[in-house]
């Protein structure tokens, strides 16, 4: 089989993708609107570069201009299936090119900012929507959204993780210093700042024990956060290792007695599967896909967003129940193992595939 992806070469979840389906033996083409290369892939890339900051107006005469050339290369490469990752920009490709079978892959601020921004971009995402064979989403909770502008079915795909590689790890929590934290990109979205005051309280509270915070990550509120510890005083308890790599990225969740995601919107959470993967215990806020990536009151505890008060009292009541975080941390685990898997994951999408080449759509839902 041959497949071309229209996605970001550059995203750690193409790469994911095209490891999967490589192994399998397919051949990956990728059109690219960004400059990279994954080994073993072939990657057309148009290095759009600084257009990806300019207006959406900008950006959508960018993207119209390329239509031809990615014309040139489909009819060049004659893949069997194009699958479009990301509805405003890939989808807007993807649904000009005219191709079948083509499916799209909706990812989560396509759905949720995007088409709330004006009527045009609106009907935008309702044009985009239309072109695909199958529509695909990464969580219920998505699926509903996507569903405000779309009277079509949408096929819920979870995008789990290795537990193979996100796993359990003795000997890495620190015996006298109780560790919080998160692994996300530093962006406004993820709600940092409330963890942050949520995790003062909890110093101020208990002012005799030793706490540690990890932000881990980059994004552009990484300075504003950096102040606000500074401003509150928490310097000798917040730590900034920036990005990680996936090994230093699994042992940090297994120095970690909790992982906390506190974000105002999330389309499905795959960061809190990892933290369950590696048995960690997870407070996370009741937005979007967070209730779905984890195990409510089994694995994870759910609070309103921008509510640091809330946050507070989740994380102390882990903090003070040891049985608690060990009993929450082994369900999280487990139910990482029965539903997030990613090798059963992917392979419930390679049977998708097939079905789709093969026009027996009825059967995928």
């Amino acid at each position: 089989m041959k497949i071309c992806y229209l996605a970001d070469v550059t995203s750690a979840h193409t790469k994911k993708w095209c490891k999967y389906f490589l192994s399998k033996g397919y051949e990956i083409v990728i059109i690219s609107l960004t400059s990279g290369e994954i080994p073993g892939c072939k990657v057309y890339d148009f290095n759009v570069g600084d257009t990806i900051y300019k207006s959406d107006i900008n950006k959508l005469f960018s993207y119209f201009g390329k239509v031809k050339r990615v014309k040139e290369l489909i009819k060049s490469e004659n893949p069997d299936i194009i699958h479009a990752h990301y509805a405003t920009s890939y989808g807007l490709l993807g649904s000009l090119l005219n191709f079948k079978p083509y499916i799209l892959s909706v990812w989560g601020s396509d759905v949720y900012d995007f088409p709330r921004r004006s009527f045009i971009h609106r009907g935008l995402l309702k044009h985009n929507l239309k072109a695909p064979t199958l529509l695909m989403s990464t969580s219920t909770d998505m699926k509903k959204e996507i569903q405000k502008y779309t009277n079509r079915d949408v096929l819920v795909t979870y995008f789990g993780v290795d537990p193979d590689i996100y796993r359990p790890m003795e000997g890495l929590k620190m015996k006298d210093t109780f560790v919080m934290g998160t692994i996300k990109s530093l962006f406004k979205v993820y709600g940092l700042e409330y963890l942050v005051k949520a995790f003062k309280l909890l110093v101020d509270k208990y002012p005799k024990e030793k706490f540690k915070l990890i932000l881990a990550g980059q994004g552009e509120e990484e300075d504003n956060l950096k102040k606000l510890v500074r401003d509150l005083n928490l310097e000798n308890f917040v730590e900034f290792p920036g990005y990680l790599s996936i090994d230093d990225l699994v042992k940090t969740y297994n120095t970690m007695d909790i992982a906390v995601f506190p974000s105002l919107q999330e389309s499905f959470g795959v960061s809190a599967v990892e933290a369950q993967s590696c048995g960690v215990p997870v407070v996370a806020t009741d937005v979007g896909g967070l209730p779905e990536a984890t195990n409510p009151s089994k694995s994870s505890l759910l609070v309103k967003p921008k509510d640091e008060n809330e946050l507070f009292k989740a994380m102390e009541k882990l903090y003070l129940d040891e049985d608690l975080r060990k009993t929450m941390g082994h369900n999280g685990r487990k139910y990482v193992l029965e539903k997030f898997v990613l090798e059963e994951n992917f392979s419930h999408i390679n049977k998708i595939y097939h079905s789709v080449l093969k026009g027996e759509l009825n059967e995928i839902y």
